[in-house]
């Protein structure tokens, strides 16, 4: 509900700003330890990387209300946002976007860490585990970047706004596919904010529209195997159905004016 939600950013509003707030039955402030607030930015911001690569992975639709909350404490605290961005450029390199090359004298277990993977004990996880999570938390950055608090003074412009989703995707189709994940990240990103790009860049996005059929598509092709299909056939599907209604829809969970009436 969006009551529900206004509670949460005005909690940890107070919090960043220096402000006692109850938890767990005890009043805690960032005022009580000299790196307090750069303390709480910092799990905060790895909170919120949390959030992408497990509960939206999960469930889609959660992108938004977390999303707009970030938003809103990034406009109000800076330093949260910058912190959100390491943690996320580090945990999905992809989001940067970036294909991590092997360097001389890394072991294929760090390199594997460089690529997003989670190894433990030697064992890496299983690549479909993986790619949710990429998902999740591409999915929460294409929602953070279309999104404002809806209560806030909007003076300024954006923390980081749709010209930073324009710029990824241009980066994205500059690099080499790979199988499986560019694939899945171009469609995540594309149903999370292909509308919002489409409204604000026109001609231009629908330009890149019919590069990425043209163009790009048969490049992932060139190197998916055919066991891998999946996700390329939904993009294919997702960029003929766009190119041909001359319209990207809505998001799924997008959050209208009705819901914060809730």
């Amino acid at each position: 509900a969006g009551s529900k939600l206004r509670e949460v950013f005005d909690k940890i509003n107070n919090l960043l700003s220096g402000k006692p707030v109850q938890t767990e039955g005890q009043a805690v402030s960032v005022t009580q330890h000299p790196q307090g607030l750069e303390f709480v930015c910092y799990k905060l911001a790895e909170k919120f990387v949390k959030h992408g690569e497990g509960e939206v992975s999960f469930h889609h639709d959660s992108a938004f209300p977390i999303a707009v909350v970030l938003s809103g404490i990034w406009e109000l605290h800076p330093r949260v946002g910058d912190i959100f961005l390491a943690h996320l450029h580090k945990k999905c390199p992809y989001s940067v976007p970036f294909y991590p090359a092997r360097k001389e004298g890394t072991s294929m277990e760090e390199y594997q860490r460089m690529l997003g993977y989670e190894v433990h004990d030697s064992k890496v996880e299983e690549q479909d585990h993986f790619l949710k999570r990429m998902s999740g938390m591409i999915r929460l950055y294409a929602a953070i970047i279309q999104l404002r608090w809806p209560y806030g003074n909007r003076q300024g412009a954006h923390p980081h706004g749709l010209s930073y989703g324009w710029r990824w995707l241009a980066q994205m189709l500059n690099l080499e596919p790979l199988a499986d994940v560019t694939a899945m990240l171009l469609l995540d990103f594309l149903e999370v904010c292909g509308n919002a790009l489409m409204k604000q860049y026109g001609i231009q996005f629908w330009k890149t529209m019919f590069f990425i059929q043209k163009s790009y598509i048969p490049r992932i092709e060139a190197v998916t195997s055919s066991g891998q299909m999946g996700c390329l056939s939904r993009l294919k599907n997702f960029v003929q159905k766009c190119l041909q209604a001359e319209e990207i829809p809505l998001p799924k969970g997008i959050l209208t004016p009705s819901f914060w009436r809730t």
